[in-house]
């Protein structure tokens, strides 16, 4: 426990270490004679779970630079960032995750707080140590590929004919420019715009069964060119794991995402226990913001076993779908961008990581997400 406990406190102070040796976590008040900063526990971290207290925290000052907060932020931090949740709630959606219409956070556009950087910001401030500055720490620009092309394999091929769009399909098998859903080139020319940007593409590694369908062929022409000009234009590659929750070896990444944003807690062990290190999964499919409540990278904690393991979480804050399906929020796109925009300065003020995720076969003419993306990517 005291591993956990020193992580959440360092994590809080942003990494400081020097700053998290001026923290206890104990109801002690004694402890302000050799500590700065004490947070008091609501007694329930790694023994019995409950929902948290999100009302803003009580402090007090008994002393001098002296603080007390009452309101156990650690346990708090634990509890979104392990997704501890998940195990207080059995409610599940039609593809068995965790939605957010289930959560604490959909009420009173909670999603849209990133409550663990305010009570980062908190703490700081009690240790009389200056706040971060403005900006974003990375910048990631994601795209899962579920599909390179639309009218380059059989069924895709028979479905075109089938709908008289043999011009298009025709035009496609000629050159795979000309496909619809290829729309790599435009991505890369976008993602350019962003300094500092590190675009990764998530590559499927399944069967291409079911929910899975259609699985490109790795050792293909189209994949390998695809391949080649992402390479050349310095763009990384993870996994994008399969819908049924099987765990691809590790081969050429280590970093992860999972088909329709779909991973529970005993999958995530399993990842971490397969040598995956980064996960870049935790948003929720239904709803757009801070689902870890925070836009920093944290490792994450199994609330199971109560181990701190080496798997970092990246929050994914935004993806296409989730803006604009009917089933999930059903954006115009001007609600879509002023909400992402919203977001963004949310990340920005707390010096976090922006993390989105648009999927290529989503820019075309049947969306608003290619025009939404242009302005999305001017606003960062």
């Amino acid at each position: 426990m005291k591993e956990i406990i020193d992580y959440l406190i360092t994590w809080l102070c942003y990494g400081d270490t020097e700053a998290a040796k001026r923290v206890a976590y104990t109801d002690d008040e004694k402890a302000l004679e050799t500590y700065d900063v004490i947070i008091v526990p609501n007694g329930h971290l790694g023994k019995d779970l409950v929902l948290p207290d999100l009302k803003k925290p009580v402090v007090e000052q008994p002393q001098k630079d002296k603080s007390i907060i009452r309101t156990d932020i650690l346990y708090t931090a634990f509890f979104f960032t392990s997704r501890a949740e998940e195990l207080l709630n059995p409610k599940r959606d039609e593809h068995g995750r965790f939605a957010a219409r289930f959560s604490m956070l959909s009420e009173k556009s909670r999603l849209q707080i990133p409550r663990l950087d305010e009570y980062a910001r908190l703490l700081l401030k009690q240790l009389n140590l200056p706040l971060p500055e403005s900006g974003f720490k990375h910048i990631y620009l994601t795209h899962d590929i579920d599909s390179i092309s639309r009218y380059r394999h059989f069924r895709g091929i028979l479905g075109g004919l089938i709908r008289g769009e043999w011009k298009t399909v025709l035009a496609a098998l000629r050159d795979i420019h000309e496909d619809p859903i290829y729309t790599f080139p435009w991505i890369l020319e976008q993602d350019a715009k962003v300094p500092n940007a590190e675009p990764i593409y998530f590559v499927k590694r399944t069967e291409g069964k079911g929910y899975d369908y259609p699985q490109y062929c790795l050792w293909g022409r189209d994949y390998k060119r695809l391949k080649h000009m992402l390479r050349h234009n310095n763009v990384y590659l993870g996994v994008h794991g399969s819908y049924y929750g099987s765990i691809p070896k590790i081969q050429y990444s280590k970093m992860y995402r999972a088909h329709y944003l779909r991973c529970d807690i005993d999958q995530m062990q399993r990842l971490a226990d397969a040598g995956y290190t980064d996960d870049f999964t935790m948003g929720f499919a239904d709803q757009s913001g801070f689902r870890l409540q925070t836009s920093r990278a944290v490792r994450w904690i199994n609330p199971k076993t109560m181990q701190l393991t080496p798997l970092t979480l990246h929050p994914l804050l935004v993806m296409d779908n989730t803006l604009s399906q009917p089933n999930y929020m059903n954006l115009t796109e001007d609600e879509a961008y002023f909400l992402c925009e919203r977001l963004i300065e949310k990340v920005r003020l707390h010096h976090g990581d922006l993390c989105l995720l648009w999927h290529n076969n989503n820019i075309n003419d049947s969306t608003y997400h290619r025009s939404l993306y242009e302005k999305v990517i001017d606003c960062i």
